[in-house]
């Protein structure tokens, strides 16, 4: 079992398991999916980031002794990864690392659509002389802002003006577009190559799983 850790309050439990609904379906894992409390508009910045961290080391603490033989943490800044890292003894994934891990494989010059003023340090750092730019779409300050038409829309333009300054990949930096579903979107009307940072941190959670003694 993997537990997938949502740093972002859900009540809607449709919402809730949609990134664990993602790997199950793309990788045949099975999922529990767990969110931090009184965060409804998630992490966007670093005062947020560190309000989550300790509720996000609690959860996958709670998720371990519960049987799980893997941690998601599906942000693609990567709370509290390093610190979960050398806590538990089950492996621990991050949506960030393992979307900028899998652009690396492929060699492309990547540009990085995110939600924040800056992209994720793990993100940039990992790609590095495959970074091309990093861009967020206008308006769009938190994850529920990519819930709405005008906030999709936005998102395929931004994504254009990234393919516009030279990359030949996009690496999302914020997996609150794997719940809208934006992959297939920019892949169908771009025909670009997207990396998914909830398929990415699938992935990596298939090998931990699989290739267990």
């Amino acid at each position: 079992m993997i537990g997938v850790i949502r740093v972002v309050t859900f009540e809607d439990q449709r919402l809730l398991e949609e990134h664990g609904n993602i790997i199950a379906a793309k990788y045949g894992l099975d999922v529990i999916s767990v969110c931090i409390p009184n965060q409804p508009y998630g992490i966007y910045n670093d005062e947020t980031e560190r309000e989550a961290v300790p509720k996000i080391i609690d959860l996958a603490t709670r998720l371990e002794k519960d049987g799980a033989e893997a941690v998601v943490v599906s942000c693609a800044a990567d709370p509290a990864v390093p610190e979960l890292r050398g806590r538990l003894r089950i492996p621990v994934i991050g949506a960030g690392s393992a979307a900028a891990l899998v652009a690396r494989g492929l060699g492309l010059p990547a540009g990085v659509l995110g939600i924040t003023t800056n992209a994720p340090q793990v993100v940039k750092d990992t790609l590095g002389d495959l970074f091309v730019g990093y861009a967020k779409p206008q308006n769009v300050t938190n994850t529920k802002d990519l819930l709405t038409f005008r906030g999709q829309q936005q998102a395929v333009e931004t994504t254009r003006s990234l393919l516009e300054q030279g990359a030949k990949a996009i690496v999302f930096a914020c997996t609150g577009y794997s719940t809208i579903g934006l992959a297939d979107v920019l892949r169908r009307e771009l025909g670009c190559v997207v990396v998914d940072g909830v398929e990415a941190e699938g992935l990596f959670a298939w090998y931990a799983v699989r290739t267990r003694a």
